[in-house]
């Protein structure tokens, strides 16, 4: 039985250079002063909701602050024993962000549950200034996010947060209008429990994806049937086996696979075929071992 083997791979960074590495630092700073004033006010004034959204936003400090160290540790070389390097690290920081959350969301909740049975009147007026506040922040938070969304998970999980929370400050604004107007203390406390809801919907999809990396199961974009399909119509290849697919990193893919190719195969062949997994479904990473006769064939032999 002869065969070939060839890896090659292609590295796109969405977030390598300096000014774009910014952006987490910047995040992080305006949520921190943010998280105190809001936290301060809520405090201050009664608000549960203030509060709900307070202790939200303080997760999301720590979702960009593990976030971006996630990142700047997928960019550090590999080492004897980390041959892969530190992808994994993005992986295991959206992990955390969730499992944090969540854990933060039943905090809130309990207090919010015993705002409801016995309502503090809120002063409405520094609810809706530091909510519509948190509005502008999020929202800015979410902008410096916008570039390179399309290409990298992890920024794009950062943007889509971002946006959420610059709708729950706006709904807390709402909420306060509406306790202006009729006068009813429990609508403080309902709309945080409402705000912590819509929470933990997006929460359990960040978790189901997060362990789902964790557990190199094939990233949701790429779809194996259709990997292998492409490979046992690549040029003279009779089977495939043994076709794997997980993930390197939040942003890049790995592939290994057994190709039974008749005659073997030649560098032009290995390099064109890693070329369009890279192009059509986006695997960085792939190492193709060819074979000139089937598994079963050899297996019968040994026989």
């Amino acid at each position: 039985m002869s065969g070939g083997h060839s890896h090659h791979h292609h590295h796109h960074h969405g977030h390598a250079d300096g000014p774009r590495d910014a952006r987490w630092l910047i995040g992080i700073g305006l949520n921190v002063a943010f998280v105190a004033v809001e936290a301060a006010a809520g405090l201050l004034g009664h608000s549960m909701a203030l509060l709900a959204d307070a202790g939200h936003n303080l997760s999301d400090v720590l979702t960009l602050a593990l976030s971006g160290a996630a990142a700047w540790l997928a960019r550090q070389p590999s080492g004897p024993q980390r041959t892969y390097g530190f992808g994994k690290a993005t992986v295991l920081a959206a992990l955390a962000n969730a499992v944090l959350l969540i854990f933060a969301c039943g905090f809130i909740a309990s207090e919010a549950l015993g705002r409801l049975t016995h309502p503090a009147e809120p002063a409405t007026g520094v609810m809706m200034a530091v909510a519509a506040a948190g509005v502008l922040v999020n929202g800015a938070t979410a902008l410096l996010f916008t570039r390179g969304r399309q290409t990298d998970v992890n920024v794009r999980s950062a943007f889509l947060h971002m946006a959420a929370d610059a709708a729950i400050s706006a709904g807390v604004v709402v909420a306060g209008a509406l306790i202006l107007i009729t006068g009813r203390s429990w609508i403080d406390p309902a709309v945080s429990i409402l705000i912590l809801v819509a929470i933990l919907i997006g929460t359990w999809d960040v978790l189901k994806e997060a362990l789902d990396l964790a557990m190199d199961t094939a990233p949701a974009a790429v779809d194996v049937a259709a990997v292998r399909a492409f490979l046992q119509t690549c040029p003279k290849v009779s089977e495939v086996h043994d076709l794997h697919v997980w993930p390197l990193s939040t942003t890049e893919t790995a592939l290994t696979a057994h190709l039974v190719r008749p005659g073997g195969a030649d560098d032009d062949f290995l390099k064109a075929t890693a070329e369009a997994l890279h192009a059509r479904f986006g695997i960085q990473h792939a190492t193709l071992q060819v074979e000139a006769e089937s598994l079963a064939a050899c297996e019968a032999l040994h026989d």
